[in-house]
This record gives structure tokens, sequence and C-alpha cells, in this order.
């Protein structure tokens, strides 16, 4: 579906480049070669920061930081990851992209999330779908609750604004109304969801998987 998506995306954008400019589709290749070299130079800009805060994340774990926050926010945590085990990584690796979340440095809550997911993943049961621990983390991500949003001001900043300031409160009200919004609407499709069918036959090159509610079980 989101090929299919992508694809009706470039197609009507390259017909209404035409439609506008008859006879002038140059223009759609120069900006596709434009926007090709601007991807090219901003995923080499973040090579150093993502490696930076790929190795804080493992001096944290390794110094025990990760477990102590977890720890430390597991009221919290528990209630919205209920079937995450306490003290387990995970946990720890959520509460730091939370963090970079809420300080606005969206940089660093990309490899702290992708942590995150690795870590969740370990007690997924299934290969095949998102654990609602999974869904639950990618939806309060997704509405990204920022306190200092700290990436806007310095880009505020940097391009003259006499207030770079002013848009904290505006932003912090809009991303707590998002993630208010992103986990009730979780809690209530997790409570609303349809029942999963108990046995769901499917075989892939002599293997039958067994479909059932929580998981995958491969047999024979």
């Amino acid at each position: 579906m989101i090929n299919r998506i992508w694809l009706a995306m470039l197609v009507i954008g390259v017909a209404v480049a035409a439609f506008r400019e008859p006879g002038n589709i140059k223009t759609v290749t120069t900006s596709v070669v434009a926007g090709g070299d601007e991807a090219v130079r901003l995923a080499y800009s973040l090579i150093g920061i993502m490696a930076f805060w790929s190795g804080m994340m493992r001096l944290a774990e390794d110094a025990g930081l990760v477990r102590q926050l977890g720890k430390l926010l597991s009221p919290l945590t528990r209630r919205l990851f209920p079937s995450v085990p306490a003290g387990h990584p995970a946990l720890g690796a959520i509460v730091l992209s939370f963090s970079a979340n809420i300080l606005g440095v969206g940089n660093a809550a990309t490899p702290l999330g992708i942590k995150a997911m690795q870590e969740l993943q370990k007690l997924n049961p299934s290969r095949e779908e998102a654990s609602d621990a999974i869904c639950t983390f990618i939806a309060i991500c997704a509405a990204g609750l920022t306190l200092v949003p700290g990436t806007l001001i310095a880009l505020r900043a940097a391009a003259g604004s006499q207030d770079p300031t002013i848009i904290m409160i505006p932003a912090m009200l809009a991303t707590l109304c998002s993630t208010t919004g992103a986990i009730l609407a979780d809690r209530f499709l997790r409570k609303h969801r349809p029942p999963a069918h108990n046995v769901q036959p499917c075989k892939t090159s002599h293997a039958v998987h067994t479909r059932r509610q929580g998981g995958y079980r491969r047999v024979g």
C-alpha cells in the first residue's frame, strides 16, 4: 500500500509539473537531481550526530544509567508498557528516547528510538506483527511531546529571529495535546480491536505457520 501511495504521488507530481509548464519537463528532472543531492548531503550530515548519540547510549548502558533511569520512571513506563518486564533494558532506552524528544533534540532521539525498538522486538513473540508495546512507543514518539524545542529554537536563532524562544509555550501545548490524544487512541484501539482468529494456517515453503492471538508459532 505504501508503495502505491508513493507511486501515485510521483505520477501526480510529474503530471502537474507537465501541465503547468507544457514542454518544459526539464524542470522536473532538475528538481529530482537537486533533491537527490540534498538527500545525500543530509544523510552525511546526520552521520556524526547519530554516531555520537549511539556511543552515548552504549556508554549509558554499560554504566548502568539506562537501567537506573528505567527504575526511576518505572511507575510511568509500567502503565504505558505493562508487557515489558521491570528492569528490562527496553524501559531505559524508551526513557532516553522520550527525554531526547522532550528536549527537542530530534537527531538524538533517532538512534535512541532505534535502540528502544530493538529491545522491544526482543520481547515480541512474533516477527510478523508489532506488539502492543511497539505500537504504543511508535504512537508516543510520533506525537513528539516537547517541552523545550531546542532544535527549532536554534534554527530560528540562526535565521535571525528576534525572539527565537517565543515558540516554546505553543510547541509545549500542541505536543502535549498530540501526545495525550495518541495515548488515548492507543488505549481505545487496543481495547476495541477485533478478535484474532484462533488458527490461520499459512503454507510457505514446506512450513506451516499457525497464527494465534499474541504471536505466531511455527510447526513442521
